[in-house]
This record gives C-alpha cells, sequence and structure tokens, in this order.
C-alpha cells in the first residue's frame, strides 16, 4: 500500500496555469484573462468607467473560490495565487488594473499574513500608477480569535457574503467609502464555524496534511488544510450542526424577529447529502429560536481541495444588507435574479503594469575585492541552496500540514525554481548585489505567500548590505546573513519568540557576529550561521505560536518545529557546507 494519492493533474508546474485555461475555456461568456502574469480573470461584463473596482483573491485550491466569483454585479477581476498562497503583488496589479473605473479599487480576502503582505504591497504599486486601492480583509471565523480580537479572525467561507454585499454595492454605484463601508456591515453581521473529518491532499505530492483517526474530528476548521483549533470525537450530523451553530448564534444575538442568510459550504469532499442534513438541523434551530431564513446556499462555494468537512455560515440581514444579497449578479459559481445574460461587450482599454527596464552598471574597479566570498562562489551558494530545499520539500511540507496548511515545501521550491531561472539569465559579471536583487524579484514573483515578500525583502536587505562588496570578507559576510535578518523582520514584523522563521534567522546573525569578534574567517562566521539557525529551529519545537496561521492552533502549536524556521536551517547548512 502506498500513502500517496493519485490526482488527475498535468505537469505540476503548471498546475495552475492549466487551472485558469479550463475556467475560461468552460465559462467564455463571463471571464477572461488579461494581464503579463496570466492569472488576473478578469469578468467580460464587470468593470466600467465609473464604477468601484471590486477584486476579490487568494490562493487556488478553494475553487469555485474566488474566481467563480468573477461576473456581472459581483466581482470584476480575481488574481489566482498558488495552491494556498497568495497571489503576488504584480498578479494582483494586473487584477487592479483591469478593474479599475476611474472610482478606486476595493481588494477583499481572507485575513491572512501571505495575502495581507501580497495585497499590501500592490495597494502601493497601484498608488504610484494614481490608482486608489484600498483592502478589506474577511474575519468571519469564530474559531480562530476570541471575541474581544476579533479582527484577527480568519476569513473562510463568510467571504461567501461579503463579496457579495461589496460587488452589488459598487455595481449600484456606491463610492469607494461606501463600498467599503457595506463590506464592513456585511463582515460584522457574519460569522462561521467549520468541522473536518479529514485532511485534504496536496495534489503535487499526493500526500495528506495531517493524520486524523477514523472517529474524529477537527472543529474550527480553516480553508487551507491545516487542522482545526481541538479535536474531538466524530458527531452525527445533528450533533455537528448545533456545535457549529451554537456560537454563532450566540454572537450574533440571533433571537425572535430576526432575519439571516445561511450558507452550509462543503470543504470538497462531503457530499449534498450530508450537507443537506446540516441545513435541515440549522433551518430547525433557527426556526425554533423564532428566525426566519431569507435564502439559503447549500452547496461548494469555498473549498479546500478534496478535504471531507463543512461550515455553517450565518449573516444577520438588515434592510441594506438584503437589498444588496438579492442584487443581481452573473457569475461561473453563483446567479442572482432572473436577468437575462447581456452579450459581451467590448473591452475597455486598460493599462498594464510596465516593467521598468534600466541598464544596471556597475564600476567594479571601485568595489572592494578582498575576501573569499567571490560571486562565482555566491551563485554555487544559491545551487545548493535550491538542491538542498529541493530534497527536503516533502519533509518541510509535511512540518508545516502540523501546523499550517502543508504547503511550505513546495513554496520554497517554487520560489528556489524561479531563483535557478533568475541566475540562468543574470549577468555574467553580475554582482552579489545584483544577484540579491533578481532573487528577490524571483521569489515575489513567483510564490506570493508570505515567504514570498519576505524572502523578497531579505535578499533586497542583504544585497544593500554589500554594495560595496565585489567579494565578501567575514565582515560583509556576517552584514549579508544580518541583512537577511534584517529585512525579514522588518517585512514580517515577527519578534523572537513567535515561531516563525525569525527565530532561525537571528540567531543565525547573532552567532556569525559572535564568530567574527572571535576572530573568525568567512567559512568559520557562516558555519557559526548554521549552527545557530540549526539551534533556533530545533528551539520551535517548545514554543507557542505568535503569529500566522499556527497562532489559531494555541497549545497544539507546542511540539512541533516551525517549518519556516527548519527551512532556514536548511539554506544556511547548504551555504555553509558549500563554503567549507
Amino acid at each position: 500500500m502506498t500513502d500517496t494519492h493519485r490526482k488527475l493533474i498535468n505537469d505540476p508546474d503548471r498546475l495552475i496555469e492549466d487551472l485558469i485555461a479550463g475556467m475560461v475555456s468552460a465559462h467564455p461568456r463571463h471571464l477572461t484573462v488579461e494581464g503579463e502574469t496570466g492569472r488576473a480573470i478578469v469578468a467580460l461584463n464587470g468593470p466600467r468607467e465609473g464604477k468601484v473596482g471590486i477584486v476579490v483573491g487568494g490562493g487556488s485550491g478553494h475553487e469555485p473560490a474566488f474566481a467563480g466569483y468573477v461576473g456581472q454585479g459581483l466581482a470584476d477581476a480575481a488574481p489566482l495565487g498558488n495552491i494556498f498562497a497568495s497571489p503576488s503583488p504584480s498578479q494582483i496589479m494586473d487584477a487592479g488594473f483591469a478593474a479599475d473605473g476611474g472610482e478606486g479599487v476595493l481588494f477583499l480576502y481572507g485575513n491572512y499574513t501571505g495575502d495581507v503582505m501580497n495585497f499590501g504591497m500592490a495597494e502601493g504599486n497601484l498608488a504610484r500608477h494614481g490608482i486608489t486601492a484600498r483592502s478589506f480583509v474577511v474575519t468571519d471565523d469564530i474559531a480562530s480569535a476570541p471575541l474581544d480580537r476579533k479582527e484577527e479572525r480568519r476569513g473562510i467561507a463568510g467571504d461567501f457574503f461579503v463579496f457579495k454585499i461589496a460587488g452589488a454595492a459598487a455595481d449600484l454605484g456606491l463610492s469607494l467609502d461606501e463600498v467599503e463601508a457595506a463590506a464592513a456591515r456585511a463582515n460584522d453581521a457574519t460569522r462561521t464555524m467549520g468541522v473536518a473529518l479529514s485532511a485534504c491532499i496536496m495534489p503535487q505530492t499526493g500526500k495528506a496534511n495531517f493524520e486524523l483517526p477514523v472517529g474524529e474530528m477537527e472543529i474550527g476548521m480553516g480553508i487551507h488544510g491545516e487542522p482545526g483549533v481541538e479535536r474531538g470525537p466524530a458527531g452525527s450530523a445533528d450533533e455537528v450542526a448545533d456545535r457549529l451553530l451554537a456560537p454563532i448564534i450566540e454572537e450574533l444575538e440571533l433571537g425572535k424577529g430576526d432575519r439571516v442568510a445561511v450558507l452550509v459550504n462543503g470543504l470538497g469532499s462531503t457530499t449534498l447529502l450530508e450537507l443537506y442534513l446540516l441545513h435541515r438541523r440549522t433551518a430547525g434551530t433557527l426556526e425554533g429560536k423564532g428566525v426566519a431564513i431569507h435564502h439559503s446556499w447549500v452547496g461548494e462555494y469555498c473549498t479546500s481541495l478534496d478535504m471531507e468537512g463543512a461550515s455553517v455560515t450565518v449573516m444577520k440581514l438588515d434592510e441594506d444588507l438584503t437589498t444588496w444579497l438579492d442584487h443581481p449578479c452573473d457569475t461561473p459559481a453563483l446567479r442572482v435574479g432572473a436577468s437575462a445574460p447581456k452579450s459581451v461587450s467590448p473591452r475597455r482599454k486598460t493599462r498594464s503594469r510596465t516593467a521598468v527596464s534600466e541598464t544596471r552598471r556597475t564600476d567594479i574597479a571601485s568595489l572592494k575585492t578582498d575576501g573569499a566570498i567571490t560571486p562565482a562562489t555566491f551563485r554555487e551558494m544559491m545551487r545548493a541552496a535550491a538542491g538542498a530545499i529541493f530534497a527536503e520539500r516533502d519533509r518541510l511540507s509535511e512540518l508545516d500540514g502540523k501546523i499550517g496548511d502543508g504547503d511550505h515545501g513546495l513554496t520554497m521550491e517554487i520560489g528556489w525554481k524561479a531563483v535557478l531561472s533568475a541566475l540562468d539569465k543574470v549577468e555574467d559579471d553580475a554582482t552579489i548585489s545584483i544577484m540579491c536583487d533578481d532573487i528577490a524579484s524571483a521569489f515575489l514573483e513567483s510564490v506570493g505567500a508570505s515567504a514570498g515578500p519576505l524572502y523578497a525583502s531579505a535578499f533586497q536587505s542583504a544585497g544593500r548590505a554589500v554594495a560595496d562588496r565585489l567579494n565578501l570578507d567575514a565582515e560583509a559576510l556576517v552584514a549579508w546573513v544580518e541583512g537577511m535578518a534584517d529585512g525579514i523582520v522588518d517585512r514580517g514584523g515577527a519578534s523572537a519568540g513567535d515561531k516563525t522563521m525569525v527565530d532561525a534567522w537571528l540567531p543565525a546573525a547573532e552567532a556569525a557576529r559572535r564568530k567574527l569578534g572571535q576572530g573568525g574567517s568567512e567559512m568559520a562566521c557562516l558555519a557559526a550561521a548554521a549552527a545557530g539557525a540549526r539551534i533556533g529551529a530545533d528551539a520551535t519545537k517548545d514554543m507557542r505560536s505568535g503569529r500566522g496561521r499556527s497562532k489559531k492552533l494555541g497549545d497544539r502549536s507546542v511540539g512541533h518545529i516551525d517549518p519556516g524556521a527548519e527551512s532556514t536551517a536548511v539554506l544556511l547548512a547548504a551555504w555553509a557546507k558549500t563554503v567549507s
């Protein structure tokens, strides 16, 4: 017997490109693709002049979210990231340009670190092109944080209602401020709880993210294949519905005379039979409290690949929310109202993200040449790092499956494949600083997720630290390692003890600095950095996560090494071995 599962995919490296081609070919009346990245799915009858642009987005693997909600009356565009990973800033910008109608663009997405960083960077980039873009994060998941810290909650299936409301408000001609306020009202009125009966299978590896014995279930499930906030015995449909609905009723203070909308959402492999049983109990419970259901949706609207499980989402309605909810829309995954489909209108002329080509000239004669780490050695170090990540891909993903979404190894593999491609194209006489800039761009363009902007910032910072060098001596090498750590801290904001990659990078930089103070050579300082990273990564096993998706697990995060810290140790070990 094998623990891998077959998936109907082609080349794993082209998985998202194939997905996009399939969606567009299946829905030619609704969807097209615009932009240089090929990742922005755009509504044929959505964007128009004088309307606030609506962009929804996130990682792939949640189909029909997010591109399934692109269409007339709802979202104008959706950038698609890799599996469970945020789109990159350039992919988001392509969607922003396509959605822009001159009245501003509103980004809507779930409250995840990678999405917040990447969409935030895209906001700033669009502003430099004269486009006002704002972000709104959905925070409907009750299980992920207590009510007094609701701004920390994840966005899960409640995206469905918040996207619908914002899209309707924009379609009705409201201003950017008003559309954002409508999204906030929907978010405040929406709550979700989920449960999983099995882990999802990553299509690239064919392996489950985590182990869940028969007869148990994960309670408080997210949508990225990560474990829930607690594990308990599996219950009947009625027992599960009661468990999910009780905190929703309490937080929304539902009672006699209230009206709601209900979404019973499957996570990928749950049958409609089971979902209807959950709705039966949900409807009966609400009726017993005098709460009327204005409309229900039952089916798969925001999935987690092929996970077995479901979530219940309730939005408490007022007059405006009801009007916006009932406003017609026509998308691949959701149609509201009986309006006849419009013929495809001519596409507006849109701007594109133009890459600025610049000739990079360096006066090599002015650079410091002492030191054992030459540009050629640096290339070898980077290639060795890529090989080490490729060899450890599955182990890193398995570590991530314990406390996250199980894709860290895959994400790092994607990034380092892009790095190898960038190194193949870089000039023969490129300095270490120039190569760092190219590596940063490779990570930012290819990865998305949180690792993309974090490592982009790391290599940019490290490159600046040695911009006056051709070769790196021991002092410059230590400055480079410290630059990597500083870039990650500055971009992500994590501190020592938060159980992130920072807990390996900071000890690495500190150990390298100590060895330098003892007169250590380049090799000795890099070996010390690798040893410090190893100690730091191992120490994360006993930490309680303070940031990112694993923070939602609380004490359940203790006992597992942080995958980002572990990959840091892998990188530094490869670099140290190359230099030695």
